[in-house]
């Protein structure tokens, strides 16, 4: 009853606080000290007990009560620092002034009118110190808020038996001993207590509000509206800035949902510890919010010294550290997945989306941190749990902005070598996912999640395609064995992707069909021992190239391709192995519909590809090929003869070696024989001409073995110009996004519409010449060991392909393209937009920001 009439007394106040006409005296102790006096004990009571149309009333026709109300909500605190917060009663004071000002603030920041309220000096100052005078109320505040995380006996355990009469003075303590967990930089691990944690998680909770203010200002460069209170939080002036930091990051990476590993041991006690993460999570990735695109280049200092948690994260060096921090990602990120004989028997923790964007910052700010996680198969650990979300929310609308964080990150990771080389490493399925069951490699797993993302998902990740094949294009160099199943899925997509309809919807289309014969290239090139299952695959679909370097570009037949656009679209381009897929995985789950009442997805369009890449290749420039070309024609070794044309009854052109290349997975039985005696055209006399091959590269393995036949150097040597030239020519009109250099018409409703001009431009730069002379090689071989075998089985056929070469036979090795990712302002904002929406829509207990006028995101109303 007691509990009751307390408050009853805390509503009694809020009433008479927006009732009141006059504005109420700030010297009237007694009427103020209602509301942070032990009435009420936590903070779903404080939400519960001050309505938000009440807020917004006293905002507007009591504005002078609400200013009061807040100046001395933070005049309670900053006299509770005074005093050393030594006792209970002054605990519960703060407690009270922090959860006020929680409720209030999102309504001061909703009105731009209000904004400048916080950075205006203190009314009715008495101190003599200029100094002290003139600093805002949100300096005050955020000192405060600073000084209390590291109050012995509050939020931090003492150090030293004090007690009330011998409490330290915390303005005067040194926060580097209370660091609230061991980890980067500190090695002391201190007892950790609930009510610490607690008292820390409603602090945190007021210092994520000061900052929410960038929720109430439409998507801008952060250079131009920067927000101050971060600002200032960052700044040296916060004396509190490293031990901050460094608590802030090693509660993080130090926490273990599973602890003990006992049995719903989640259900039987409260963790304490998961709320504080969490918050501590959302502080850490909103602090290190920049926008690195103006940075100096790799190699040279950043000039980012106004934001100390930048600085200080950029910084860290140390393997122990790094193996800490990345420990604690792999191990929380895969926290939600792992499979356990009892269900829902381990604590699972929610808070994967903001992982990955402080992964993604950690990776951004410090270089040595990505090499080092690209150095270890670690790296393998943070991608499974990616391609799960990925999987996962492929079909959810409100889950947009997960699919892209998700893909951001793997093309961040793509261009660097060592990721594409850790791929080969075997992928044992432990975690429930609705694709097909194969064996084989991690890359197989990235390749058949990519497919179902493309085939299955939601249409609006459309704008995706192009990363999720750059990132392929990225690896497809390293890669050493793909199954089966990718094999067939990688030919699918381009089956899909190059039906006339699907290339004359749109004026960009026909990218996706270059970055797939990239992606094919490479293999063959670089990696054609060992890709048995791919070559065969490729053979068996060999109709798919034919169709594509014999595209018809009249105006009759696009007219006629765009007739069927209105019945068919990608996903419903099935072929019989899209249809007949094998079984999923025991226990997994379909991708969930759509749900409304979410956070509408309006992040800002994803910048196109060639906005958030830069291309690097691996080899030498042109002038030193050219001069590598001079000395092999001096030596004597071009060659007018081109043995691939040549009919000659010696040995085959697929010599037959030892089986030195990994075993492959062979998938049985297709039911798909080769024709028994059809013979294979001649590659396109159209076919652009390869790329010039570095003769040093290192970043293959079956390069250095390979022995270029006089044809390739002399073609080298006649056409290096115009191969250059080529080159350029495809990947500026790749990466540019915006076709070729004839762009389609306009239509009588303004729509485009292509052109035969349009078709050409494109279709003349199509990079079949290695396919097409690898299936003029193998085909006929392939056919004959048929026929003069009787084979039906596909497993002789790969066998023999397994341990066939292609060693002077295919044309120079075009040079590996690498796509790196660059940071701009266009990726900066869309993260920025999605990272608030996020911490939205994860507040809900209490529920901060719920139901006030936020001008970043929109959300949907249920």
């Amino acid at each position: 009853m007691g509990n009751a009439d307390t408050k009853l007394n805390f509503r009694k106040a809020v009433v008479q606080l927006t009732s009141k006409t006059q504005p109420i005296d700030a010297g009237d102790d007694s009427f103020w000290d209602q509301f942070w006096a032990e009435n009420v004990t936590n903070v779903q009571d404080v939400f519960t007990l001050v309505p938000a149309p009440e807020i917004r009333a006293l905002r507007e026709e009591a504005p002078s009560n609400l200013a009061t109300l807040c100046y001395k909500a933070v005049e309670k605190l900053v006299k509770a620092v005074d005093n050393s917060c030594r006792t209970h009663h002054e605990q519960q004071t703060v407690l009270n002034c922090v959860r006020l000002l929680t409720r209030v603030l999102p309504y001061i920041f909703e009105d731009p009118d209000w904004r400048g309220f916080f950075w205006s000096s203190l009314p009715g100052q008495t101190q003599d110190d200029e100094e002290e005078q003139s600093m805002p109320l949100a300096q005050s505040l955020i000192n405060a808020i600073c000084d209390l995380l590291f109050c012995p006996d509050f939020t931090v355990a003492a150090n030293r038996k004090s007690g009330p009469d011998k409490a330290e003075d915390l303005q005067a303590i040194d926060s580097c001993e209370y660091i609230w967990e061991a980890g980067v930089g500190f090695a002391h691990s201190p007892p950790r207590y609930p009510t610490h944690d607690s008292n820390r998680t409603e602090l945190l909770k007021l210092l994520l509000t000061c900052f929410s203010e960038t929720m109430y200002q439409p998507p801008v460069d952060i250079h131009v509206a920067p927000n101050r209170w971060i600002q200032y939080f960052t700044c040296a002036e916060n004396r509190h800035a490293l031990p901050m930091f460094t608590s802030l990051l090693n509660t993080v990476c130090a926490y273990d949902p599973v602890g003990l590993g006992v049995p719903y041991n989640h259900l039987l006690f409260s963790d304490s510890m998961e709320p504080l993460v969490d918050t501590a999570l959302q502080i850490l990735i909103v602090t290190l919010d920049h926008d690195t695109s103006g940075c100096a280049p790799e190699g040279e200092e950043a000039s980012v010294p106004d934001n100390l948690f930048i600085n200080y994260l950029s910084r860290i060096h140390r393997d122990e550290d790094f193996h800490f921090v990345l420990r604690g990602f792999t191990k929380l990120l895969n926290n939600p997945l792992v499979q356990t004989y009892l269900p829902n028997s381990t604590k699972k923790v929610q808070f994967h989306q903001e992982l990955l964007v402080f992964f993604w910052k950690m990776c951004d700010y410090n270089k040595k941190f990505l090499y080092y996680v690209l150095k270890s198969t670690d790296v393998l650990e943070i991608l499974v749990p990616i391609l799960y979300h990925l999987n996962d929310s492929r079909a959810d609308q409100s889950r947009v902005g997960l699919m892209h964080i998700g893909v951001f990150i793997l093309l961040l990771l793509s261009g660097e070598r060592n990721f594409g080389v850790r791929l080969n490493k075997p992928y044992t399925a432990t975690i429930p996912m609705d694709i097909p069951v194969f064996t084989g490699t991690h890359a197989d797993l990235l390749i058949t999640v990519f497919h179902k993302i493309i085939t299955t998902g939601h249409q609006r990740l459309q704008p995706l395609f192009d990363c999720l094949l750059t990132i392929l294009v990225n690896v497809s160099p390293y890669l050493k064995t793909l199954s089966m199943v990718a094999s067939t899925k990688l030919l699918h997509l381009l089956e899909a992707f190059s039906t006339p309809w699907f290339l004359f919807s749109s004026p960009t289309n026909h990218h996706l069909v270059f970055f797939l014969l990239e992606i094919f290239n490479n293999i063959i090139q670089y990696q054609f021992d060992g890709n048995s299952n791919l070559v065969y695959t490729i053979i068996r679909k060999r109709q798919v190239f034919h169709s594509l370097a014999n595209l018809p570009c009249d105006y009759g037949t696009i007219a006629k391709s765009l007739t069927k656009r209105t019945r068919r679209h990608l996903p419903s381009t099935t072929s019989s192995e899209n249809i007949r897929e094998l079984p999923s995985m025991e226990g997994s789950h379909p991708a969930l519909p759509a749900e409304p009442g979410t956070l509408k997805a309006t992040l800002p369009d994803t910048p196109g590809i060639e906005k958030m890449t830069e291309k690097e290749s691996a080899h030498p420039s042109v002038h030193q090929l050219c001069e590598l070309t001079a000395v092999a024609t001096v030596n004597g070794v071009a060659s007018n003869e081109t043995p691939l044309l040549k009919q000659s009854s010696g040995p085959p052109a697929v010599s037959q070696q030892s089986p030195s290349s990994p075993e492959s997975n062979v998938r049985q039985g297709d039911g798909e024989e080769l024709p028994r005696s059809k013979s294979m055209p001649n590659a396109s006399p159209g076919s652009p001409t390869p790329s010039i091959h570095s003769t040093n590269s290192s970043r293959s393995a079956n390069t250095n073995r390979r022995k270029t036949s006089d044809s390739s150097i002399s073609s080298m040597q006649r056409s290096v110009s115009q191969r250059q030239s080529i080159r350029l020519t495809e990947a500026h009109s790749l990466a540019q996004g915006s076709g070729t250099a004839v762009s389609g018409g306009m239509g009588a409703g303004g729509q485009w519409v292509p052109t035969s001009e349009w078709v050409n431009s494109w279709k003349t730069k199509l990079p079949l010449q290695t396919i097409m002379r690898m299936l003029q090689v193998l085909v006929p071989q392939v056919e004959k060991i048929c026929i003069d075998k009787g084979l039906t089985d596909e497993s002789e056929i790969l066998k023999f392909l397994q341990h066939g070469t292609l060693v002077g036979l295919l044309p120079v090795p075009h040079p590996i393209l690498i796509r790196k990712y660059q940071a701009n302002s266009g990726t900066t904002t869309w993260f920025r937009t999605y990272m608030w929406g996020v911490i939205y829509l994860r507040n809900v207990d209490p529920p901060i920001w719920y139901d006030t006028d936020v001008k970043l995101f929109e959300i949907q109303r249920v």
